[in-house]
């Protein structure tokens, strides 16, 4: 079984994976922000592609690629099921992504945490991230493409406490107590 867990930066999305991990047995938690530090490390910026060369990492084809590719060799290798905290909100990278997560375990769940602009501003601010810096600017941005409902089955986080998150994934998963 594959989770992803999606949301805006500041939805909850490593609180969820992290409280996840707990109640579901043999599970571990794959982050594919990691992929995207090591590509920013080893690829220098002047030789990307023109297409890559932004401030997002998700920018560069490879991280798509790379993220499917080890989460595969991951899921091969120590047989578990992975937990995926990642804001995913480019319809092309969302699209591949699913994709190959599904031709690795048909077994593959979304949930994308909803809030409000002002409760992720809160939610920011709460955990440290720099007022305008990355995070804040692509709030909006991220809030406004994933409510496509190609982004479902959205959880309004605004509503609902993280215990109850958690209850009604476990529910949609069959894994519920």
């Amino acid at each position: 079984m594959i989770i992803m867990i999606n949301g805006a930066f500041g939805a909850g999305k490593t609180t969820t994976a992290q409280l996840l991990q707990t109640q579901i047995p043999n599970s571990m938690i794959f982050d594919p922000e990691e992929i995207g530090y090591m590509l920013r490390n080893i690829i220098p910026e002047e030789i990307r592609l023109q297409e890559e060369r932004t401030d997002d990492f998700q920018d560069i084809e490879l991280w798509r690629i790379l993220t499917v590719r080890t989460l595969e060799e991951v899921k091969r290798k120590y047989n578990k099921h992975i937990i995926v905290p990642m804001t995913i909100y480019k319809p092309g990278n969302f699209e591949y992504i699913v994709k190959g997560f599904k031709s690795i375990d048909h077994e593959l769940y979304h949930f994308c945490l909803m809030a409000s602009e002002e409760t992720i501003l809160q939610r920011l601010a709460s955990r440290g991230d720099k007022e305008g810096g990355w995070t804040y600017q692509q709030t909006i941005k991220c809030l406004n493409t994933l409510t496509n409902d190609m982004y479902k089955e959205h959880l309004d986080t605004d509503q609902l406490s993280i215990n109850e998150i958690i209850h009604r994934i476990l529910l949609r998963i069959r894994l519920a107590p």
